[in-house]
């Protein structure tokens, strides 16, 4: 897989503990699964629509994948029946190039606020 840019989805609070230690703290499913989830650009928004239904707060850390590509493996997520990202390590905040706002829109899909693309 050759996607540069990848995707951990976090609600604000998270971001801002991150921040404040350093380091992004791994989901409670994170902890289950014993690796860090991310998606790529194509998988971020879905993700959003199937695991994040109503949440205000939420934010899309954009990673290089180059920065944490050691660390990454790409393995299939059977109930999407797609391969994802899963990082196998830390997540260090200085890792994060930049953090976009979603936006849920009244279909229960997911927008980026800045209205770019991923």
């Amino acid at each position: 897989m050759s996607e540069e840019i990848l995707y951990k989805l976090v609600r604000a609070p998270d971001w801002a503990a991150a921040e404040a230690s350093g380091v992004v703290a791994r989901s409670a499913v994170d902890e289950r699964d014993g690796f860090m989830h991310l998606s790529t650009a194509a998988q971020a928004l879905e993700t959003a629509r199937l695991h994040f239904s109503g949440a205000t707060d939420l934010l899309a850390l954009e990673i290089p994948r180059a920065g944490i590509d050691a660390k990454l493996k790409f393995e299939l997520a059977p109930k999407r029946g797609e391969m994802f990202p899963h990082l196998y390590g830390q997540l260090p905040a200085a890792s994060v190039r930049r953090v976009r706002a979603l936006v849920q829109q009244t279909d229960g899909s997911f927008v980026f606020a800045d209205g770019e693309r991923a």
